[in-house]
């Protein structure tokens, strides 16, 4: 029932922009937290940005400045914008949900690969 689906991946070089989107259904979606997640071969699932149910953001430091995640409510839907990409940026990219009253992610989408070449 609980379904997200990401789009927006590719190949870039460095220096350039890409944008993710997440399409979000089957729960009710402004009761929800949403990050992007990446993982690079070899490398574990790492955070890149949050946004809670009320609009904060956290992002790891190795993307603060440079990427920038949003929400919109009324299409079910989260964003990553991408800018200044960095060789070190490409990972497949994951968009997760977690209830405001869980500690934990544990809804997931099928992942988008971000290829930044040098």
């Amino acid at each position: 029932q609980v379904q997200l689906v990401e789009s927006g991946g590719g190949l870039v070089q460095a220096g350039g922009s890409l944008r993710l989107s997440c399409a979000a259904s089957g729960f009710a979606f402004s009761t929800f937290d949403m990050g992007w997640f990446r993982q690079a071969p070899g490398k574990q699932r790492e955070l890149v940005a949050e946004i809670r149910s009320g609009g904060r953001t956290n992002y790891a430091d190795s993307v603060e400045g440079r990427f920038t995640i949003s929400r919109d409510n009324a299409k079910n839907a989260v964003y990553l914008q991408m800018n200044s990409l960095e060789p070190e940026d490409t990972a497949v990219y994951f968009c997760a949900g977690k209830y405001i009253l869980r500690s934990e992610y544990r809804d997931w989408g099928q992942g988008t690969q971000v290829t930044v070449s040098s």
